[in-house]
């Protein structure tokens, strides 16, 4: 048997391995785009800030190590189309020439790619004019090569999500001087406005600069005697303009699916213009799965969506390979669980936040909670900023979200959350977990168990 997965990514390696212990003698072969196979693209902004010496340590696995594991590497190489009937992929490769390849199960990891939002000025200019996107090495390299060799001092990043916080922090790192550009009202949009607040203070209280409301609409060359090179204008919900200049500037507002290859092979395409598949990762099309941020997620409380995570994409691969072995696997689904470091904080959320559930059909009620990450009196307590949101007929946990120091382990507390969810707990039910317990590290009630409680105290207030 012959399986390609096209894609080198998360996805499509995760499907290569999983193929390969699936069964040992089949013929597996990854074809990747770029020569970067496996990757940490979620690691990208830590070499950009120097705490990742070498970009070659973002490699999860050497190219000697995927050889090992008894797959076959397609590097530079670019998947044009898929004849479903007669089972090929047809290539070009990194010299340019055509080519063929046979397979008997194909799996369709191609991913996603940056939106460009429609901003005057952005289509024509590029790194050269030390205007970028980030989803590559590539584009790594050339943010790099903007640093190093122009010296930028400063930089606008347009987007305070995920990667824009990180790149935020990284450029900040570096000595740049940071302008952040974000058209919602608040930072980190995935969480509650009051968590987001505590975001947006944490890059402030570091030097960033940072507008939210602000649609930005050009990005031009700076006219002759300018601070610096390149020219930012935006306008504020309210109406008044914001012109900042900048060294380098960063667009990475969301991605969207990579499906041209999909398609033109016949996939239907579900949410958010994804690839449709069942939770097999079947595609519809004989012999074709597909995995990762190209494809559409099957969320445990929403249903059908999208939502381009990368621990998502490693889970839905390995079904994929799995599957394209001989297998029957099915996605178990998805929570949207996230979590990102700022600076010296960290947030994270999982499951539905309150206008999440009501659209839904819940009927959500959301709690605010405060508690200490550990016994007070021992030093180096931190606080933790909880939101909970419960159905108010039935008491199940839908969502949480948390803000804290970094060291207060708010990445494990949220996966408690997120575990309850996944397995339908109630907020008295999550109360009732046997954690763990010593002063330097927890108390008796975990900060997450003492934030269930609150939940359930509110739900009594109102029901008397």
């Amino acid at each position: 048997m012959h399986i390609v997965a096209v894609g080198g990514s998360d996805a499509g390696i995760s499907a290569a391995l999983r193929a390969r212990e699936v069964d040992p003698g089949a013929e597996v072969t990854v074809v990747v785009a770029d020569a970067y196979p496996n990757f940490s693209i979620c690691g990208i902004p830590y070499y950009v800030s120097g705490e990742v010496a070498h970009w070659r340590n973002l490699a999860h696995r050497s190219y000697a190590d995927l050889e090992a594991a008894g797959m076959r590497l397609r590097l530079e190489a670019t998947a044009r189309k898929v004849d479903v009937a007669g089972r090929m992929v047809h290539l070009t490769g990194p010299d340019g020439a055509a080519e063929a390849m046979a397979y008997d199960q194909l799996v369709i990891g191609t991913g996603a790619v940056p939106v460009r939002p429609p901003i005057t000025g952005l289509d024509g200019l590029g790194p050269a004019d030390g205007v970028h996107l980030l989803h590559s090495m590539d584009d790594t390299f050339a943010i790099m090569a903007t640093l190093e060799e122009t010296g930028a001092g400063s930089a606008v990043i347009v987007g305070a999500g995920y990667v824009g916080l990180e790149m935020a922090e990284a450029l900040s790192a570096r000595g740049v001087a940071v302008t952040q550009l974000e058209r919602l009202p608040e930072v980190l949009p995935t969480v509650d406005a009051g968590l987001g607040a505590l975001v947006r203070a944490q890059l402030e209280g570091h030097g960033v600069t940072v507008h939210t409301g602000a649609d930005v609409r050009s990005i031009a060359r700076a006219a002759a005697g300018a601070p610096e090179r390149l020219r930012v204008d935006a306008v504020t919900a309210g109406g008044e303009p914001v012109c900042v200049h900048a060294g380098l500037v960063l667009v990475v507002t969301g991605v969207r699916p990579e499906t041209g290859l999909a398609v033109s092979a016949g996939a239907a395409l579900g949410a958010r213009g994804a690839i449709s598949v069942d939770k097999a990762m079947r595609t519809g099309l004989a012999d074709v799965y597909a995995a990762g941020d190209c494809v559409v997620t099957h969320h445990r409380l929403l249903g059908e969506t999208y939502l381009p995570l990368g621990a998502t994409a490693h889970k839905q691969g390995r079904v994929a390979g799995e599957n394209a072995a001989g297998g029957r696997r099915e996605f178990a689904g998805s929570l949207g669980t996230q979590v990102v470091k700022v600076f010296d904080q960290a947030a994270a959320r999982t499951g539905l936040r309150d206008h999440e559930a009501r659209q839904a059909g819940f009927d959500p009620v959301t709690v605010a909670f405060e508690a200490d990450d550990h016994k007070a009196y021992y030093p180096g307590s931190h606080r933790i900023h909880m939101r909970f949101t419960g159905d108010r007929h039935t008491g199940r946990l839908l969502g949480a979200q948390l803000f804290g120091h970094r060291h207060a382990e708010i990445a494990k507390r949220i996966d408690i959350a997120a575990t309850a969810i996944y397995h339908g707990m109630t907020l008295d039910e999550v109360s009732d977990l046997d954690l763990s317990y010593t002063p330097p590290l927890g108390s008796p009630w975990d900060a997450v168990q003492m934030g269930a409680q609150a939940w359930t105290r509110h739900l009594a207030r109102q029901t008397r």
